[in-house]
This record gives structure tokens, C-alpha cells and sequence, in this order.
């Protein structure tokens, strides 16, 4: 078997080594069942010693027998999902180098060592359409197995069990559901671990976890509300992080959003924390979200600029446009491909993860700051609206274009960071937070369509110029940034409505209540306010920002500042 890449989804499940087999053959979207083929599978799990793979859900493994003899790497892509790689079975026990690269995140130089044997004597059952192609495979698996001792390298007692199978192939995601139901019914229960591996070694805690994540907690802390989110952010990071090394396709993005949001958490707990340490963190997962800005920003560009394109009448589409947007767009994606997988393959990325799971492991909060987390919250929430209401105050203060686009995209960045900030806090806050998130995710989504503007004119400019140096006719690149500027100008609109919403409806009755919490610090007017509710918030913001503008630098220092 050589080089591949495929979406596996599948379902296990247990069943007695006495159980019938049933027969599928009258499974509704069937036609029929092909001849069932035996086949005997001798895989080896490769992992490091403290099981870095499993615990992120991935697993590594050299498998001979079967029509996929091979090495093969599964990383989660979702429910009941996950992306197969394959590589050569070759001679060499050793892990394919490919293979160290897409986990280097996750095992971050540890060795690869044998974790597992797992010995399995298979019969295939294919399910068939009217046609004769395959739509999923169910196979009946005996299995043995043995754990490695990580430190004499014996192996443990052999386990033995039988299990049930659902993959799809070109069927529909119903079919799970149908076939699944006929196991169930002939005898089988849902399988008790995720997967071979898993039922050998034990299902491994999270690679990431913290005090806070536990279930129950009626009061959690400010400490372990916050190790809660960073443990929750690094994982998806993580996980992305697999899936950018696999080619998924919105991998790249989630992997900026799961670092902006690390950024978040650390920049509206900042009051609370050892900036000497924190800031630095801060600065590292910007660096981060750059790295993966281009490929992001190609992407977002391809599709919505193609879709425009065949919107457009016949008559109004003149010169090679689309081979140029095709040629111009896709460079700029691979570049940005390129530099976010170096960024993935570096070692600062390395140092970062592990910073970030130190971090977690010992926060570096401010002694005061250890105390109830349905206390401080209402005040680092005023603290970010704050900050919201000066950007969107700054917009209405510009008159020129440049700057006016720079004021959006800067009232953007603070929308999001409310966001994410009153996401943090629903666990203690409930519905006035996941009220004041909703509310600002729609400021959010209005202002990410204006940057999405600014990005496309920004582009199509540069496109047209080099266009026309080539002696391409640029009429339908105008055109398209004439477009750009007019839904720029409908989503300036539909933020003002929004905005106007969002003050009125929060005036009235805002989910940030209770006095500001966080430790006292020096105001544009001198001193620490009492921060009621969002509406109160709003308008002394809005009077300070007209009257006493602020020189203070840093987050240190005023809330007004940038």
C-alpha cells in the first residue's frame, strides 16, 4: 500500500463470542450483501512513554495482512470521525520521519517506542447498492492483545475479545444509524472503549486538564475557572495543530482562532496575573495567529471573490479574471501554507505549548485574585466593554478612510475579545453572559465582514495594477472593488443598527451587574469606578472619551487605552 489520505468514519461495538452475526441484507439503502472476505491483521501502536498520542486522540500504528498493510496515523476530525494517513509498510520498524512531523506538537521530541501488539482475525462483510459499489464495510473482529512494559519492554497478560464494526465507504452518514440499530438489535452494545488501542493501555486522561474542568463545581474560582479555559483552548489547539499536518481544510483557521483565544483569556484575566510571565505568553500567541494570517485570509478571499465572480452577468466578466484571481490567490495561499507550517515545525511553537501547559499547571495570580470567580467577573467584563465602546467611539470621530478602516478593524478585535471573555464567564454567570455574547457576536460577525472589505479592495488593487502591467483588461477587477465598497458599506449600516440595539437592549437591562472586582486601579478621571451595568458602562465611557481623552499607555494602565 503506498501514500494516502482519507476521512474514516466508523462505529464499534462489543459483542459475546457466542453472538450470531446477523443478517443486514434487509437493512433499509441496501441491496445487497457481497461475498464477506477473512483476513488476519498484526498491528504494533507506537506511542511515547507517557502515552502523548492517546491522550490527544491520535494513534500510530504499523499494520501488515489486510488490503491496508501499512503505516498508519488517525487524527480526531470530529464525531465518529477521524483523518487516516497511510505511508509504505517498508522494512523499517522505525516511525516514517513524515509521520514524527505531524505529531511533533504533541510528542515534542519524546521517543516513539512500541506501546502495543494487537493481533486480529477479521471477516468483511460488504454492503452493496443496486450498482454493486461498496457503501460500508462491517466486520467481525476476534481480537488479542498484549501491552508493552514501557520500562522492561516485556509484555503484559494477553486480553481477547470480540467486536463489531461499522466503516463507511461511499455511503450515506444515515447508514451508521440503520446498520447500527441491526447490531443492537442481534445482540452487540455500544463499544466500552474508543478503540483497540484504548481497551489494551486504559483510556488516558486529557493531554490537557485542569482544576476547573471538573463537573460540579457550584463555585469554581477565579483560578480554576481560568485553568478551565486555557486547559479547553490549548486542546482544540492541539487538535488543530494535527489537523493542519493532515490537510484539513479549516484547520488553519480554527488554529488562529484557538490561539486568539488563549491570547483572550490571558488579556482579560490580566488584572489578576504576573504580567512579567503572562505578557510574553501573549506576545508569542500573537505571533502565532500571524503565521497562519495569510493562509486564512487567501482562503476567505478565494471563495468569496469566486462566488461574486460567477454571480456576475456574462457581459460584465471581460479579460482573463478568473485565471488571474485563481493565479494570484492560490500563490498567496500556498505561501501562507508554508509559513504556518513552519511555524507548526519550529521549536519556539515547542516552547510555547509548553509554556502554555505550565501555565496551567501553576497560575501566576495575584494573591487577591484568588477568590470566587462569580466576583470578578462582572468587573473583567466591564473592563473589556469598556474597551468596546472607546474603539466603536473612536469610529465615529474619524472622518478619514484609511483611518476610519483601521478604527473598524480595531473595534472588531475588542468585539471579539467581549465575546470571548463574556463566553468565559457563563459557567458562573449563566444567562447574562451567554446574553452579553450573543449580543456581541453579532457586533463581532457585522465588523468581520467590514475587515473582509478592507482585505479584498486592499488585494483586488494589487491584482488590477499587475493585471494591467501585463495588458489584461482590468474592468472586471474594478468592478469587483466597486462591490467590495459598496458591502462595506452595508456592513458599516448594519453595525450602526446593531450598535444601536446593543446599547439600548444591555441599557436596559445588562448582564454585568454588581461592583467592578478587579483590583482598584487609576481611571482617565482619577480613580476606580462602581460599574453597575453595561448601560452605566457605556455612558461613562462615552462621556470620558469626549471630554478627558486618556494618555495612559499599556493594559496597566488607563482603560481607554488601545
Amino acid at each position: 500500500m503506498g501514500r494516502s489520505h482519507h476521512d474514516e468514519i466508523e462505529r464499534k461495538y462489543d459483542v459475546d463470542a457466542s453472538t450470531v452475526f446477523p443478517n443486514l441484507a434487509e437493512t433499509g439503502g441496501l441491496h445487497s450483501i457481497g461475498r464477506p472476505r477473512t483476513s488476519q491483521l498484526e498491528a504494533v501502536y507506537f506511542d511515547t512513554s507517557g502515552l502523548d498520542l492517546a491522550r490527544s486522540g491520535v494513534t500510530l500504528r504499523r499494520r501488515s495482512g489486510g488490503s491496508d498493510a501499512g503505516w498508519h496515523l488517525k487524527l480526531p476530525a470530529g464525531p465518529d470521525t477521524r483523518t487516516e494517513l497511510r505511508e509504505p509498510l517498508g522494512r523499517s520498524h522505525e516511525v516514517p520521519e513524515n509521520f514524527r512531523t505531524r505529531v511533533h506538537a504533541i510528542t515534542r521530541g519524546r521517543p516513539l517506542e512500541p506501546v502495543a501488539t494487537v493481533s486480529t482475525r477479521r471477516r468483511d462483510y460488504p454492503l452493496l447498492d443496486s450498482e454493486g459499489s461498496v457503501l460500508a464495510l462491517v466486520s467481525d473482529d476476534s481480537v488479542r492483545a498484549r501491552r508493552h512494559d514501557d520500562v522492561t519492554g516485556s509484555t503484559g497478560d494477553e486480553l481477547a475479545w470480540r467486536e463489531w464494526e461499522i466503516e463507511l465507504v461511499d455511503g450515506p452518514h444515515a447508514l451508521l444509524d440503520a446498520v447500527g440499530e441491526r447490531l443492537l438489535a442481534a445482540g452487540a452494545a455500544p463499544a466500552s472503549a474508543s478503540s483497540k488501542l484504548a481497551r489494551v493501555i486504559g483510556e488516558p486522561p486529557p493531554a490537557v486538564s485542569s482544576p476547573g474542568t471538573r463537573k460540579g463545581h457550584a463555585k469554581p474560582t477565579v483560578e480554576q475557572l481560568l485553568s478551565a479555559q486555557l486547559a479547553e483552548h490549548l486542546a482544540r489547539l492541539l487538535e488543530q495543530d494535527a489537523g493542519v499536518r493532515a490537510e484539513q481544510a479549516e484547520a488553519v483557521h480554527r488554529v488562529r482562532i484557538a490561539a486568539r483565544r488563549l491570547r483572550s483569556v490571558l488579556t482579560t484575566f490580566r488584572p489578576l496575573l504576573d504580567t512579567s510571565v503572562t505578557d510574553l505568553v501573549r506576545e508569542e500567541l500573537r505571533w502565532v495567529g500571524e503565521c497562519f494570517a495569510a493562509a486564512r485570509d487567501a482562503h476567505v478571499l478565494g471563495e468569496h471573490l469566486r462566488a461574486v465572480l460567477a454571480s456576475e452577468p456574462a457581459e460584465l466578466v471581460v479579460g482573463p479574471v478568473s485565471a488571474r484571481l485563481d493565479h494570484e490567490i492560490s500563490t498567496e495561499y500556498g505561501r501562507g501554507r508554508e509559513a504556518s507550517r513552519q511555524a507548526l515545525d519550529s521549536d519556539r511553537f515547542v516552547r510555547l505549548l509548553d509554556v502554555v501547559e505550565e501555565l496551567i499547571a501553576s497560575l501566576p495570580l495575584h494573591s487577591h485574585a484568588r477568590r470566587p470567580a462569580r466576583k470578578t467577573m462582572p468587573g473583567l467584563l466591564a473592563r473589556d466593554v469598556k474597551r468596546l465602546v472607546v474603539a466603536v467611539l473612536a469610529i465615529e470621530r474619524t472622518t478619514d478612510p484609511v483611518e476610519r478602516d483601521t478604527a473598524f478593524h480595531e473595534a472588531r478585535k475588542k468585539a471579539k475579545r467581549l465575546r470571548y471573555a463574556a463566553e468565559s464567564a457563563t459557567p458562573v454567570l449563566g444567562k447574562r453572559a451567554r446574553t452579553l455574547a450573543a449580543a456581541t457576536k453579532e457586533l463581532q460577525e457585522a465588523l468581520g465582514i467590514h475587515q473582509d472589505t478592507v482585505v479584498a479592495r486592499q488585494r483586488l488593487r494589487e491584482y488590477g495594477m499587475r493585471a494591467h502591467l501585463d495588458g489584461e483588461n482590468t474592468f472586471t477587477i474594478g468592478r469587483l472593488h466597486a462591490l467590495e465598497q459598496a458591502r462595506a458599506d452595508r456592513a458599516e449600516a448594519e453595525f450602526a443598527l446593531l450598535w444601536k440595539k446593543f446599547s439600548a437592549k444591555h441599557g436596559r437591562a445588562g448582564p454585568v451587574r454588581g461592583r467592578a472586582r478587579t483590583p482598584a486601579r487609576r481611571s482617565c478621571g482619577g480613580g476606580p469606578d462602581p460599574v453597575e451595568s453595561v448601560s452605566q458602562v457605556i455612558e461613562v465611557a462615552r462621556t470620558r472619551a469626549r471630554t478627558q481623552p486618556c494618555h495612559s499607555s499599556g493594559d496597566g494602565g488607563c482603560w481607554a487605552d488601545g
